[in-house]
């Protein structure tokens, strides 16, 4: 199953806010529908379902990269919902987009991609790569690069948003730098989601 890439706002009027999916917020009342949904009692399934469909669409994940990441947190040591979380907030695409270097997650992706990022002084070109503590993530040095990420940090600016504790953020007019100081903790998990009910979802 490939990435989704249809209507967005059509995803967050049915899932809620997706913040990495998309920085547009659907007009209020503009889908009378959706408010009679939330006052119907949902089926224990279909709670499940919902949940993991937030983490998906949120990180930008196809329902195969999903399932491996899942395997992976059982398979480590903690809980497996906020190891799950742990492993896909550090992703490199979304280290960017929580950083204000990109507005979106797809955003961020297409930085990497098309080879504007370096990790450590070299260039990554896979949105999957898993950041570290004491990783350093800066633009390439030329213009275009910068620019780039220029606009997103002005309008992250613009929006008062707070950089999660795990991360720092130098920005200058000659480089955009970040770092990774430590593994994400809960709380600063930028997406509202019961990450108990993605795992129960699996374990079925």
């Amino acid at each position: 199953m490939s990435r989704y890439r249809g209507p967005r706002l059509k995803k967050i009027r049915r899932l809620g806010a997706l913040p990495g999916l998309t920085s547009k917020k659907p007009i209020s009342g503009s889908h009378p529908k959706t408010q009679l949904f939330r006052f119907r009692k949902r089926p224990e399934y279909s709670l499940r379902l919902h949940e993991k469909q937030k983490l998906r669409f949120h990180y930008g994940l196809t329902e195969r990269q999903l399932l491996r990441y899942v395997h992976m947190a059982g398979k480590a040591k903690g809980p497996t919902g906020q190891v799950l979380l742990q492993l896909l907030e550090m992703r490199l695409d979304n280290i960017i987009f929580r950083l204000g270097m990109a507005s979106t997650i797809p955003g961020a992706r297409q930085l990497v991609n098309h080879r504007h990022i370096l990790v450590n002084g070299r260039i990554v070109d896979i949105p999957s790569y898993r950041c570290k503590p004491r990783d350093i993530i800066t633009t390439k040095d030329k213009q275009g690069s910068k620019t780039l990420v220029q606009n997103s940090i002005a309008s992250f600016s613009q929006k008062k948003k707070k950089l999660p504790y795990h991360l720092t953020r130098d920005s200058s007019q000659y480089q955009y730098k970040g770092l990774v100081n430590q593994i994400i903790d809960r709380k600063w998990v930028g997406l509202k989601i019961n990450e108990l009910l993605v795992v129960e979802y699996y374990s079925r």
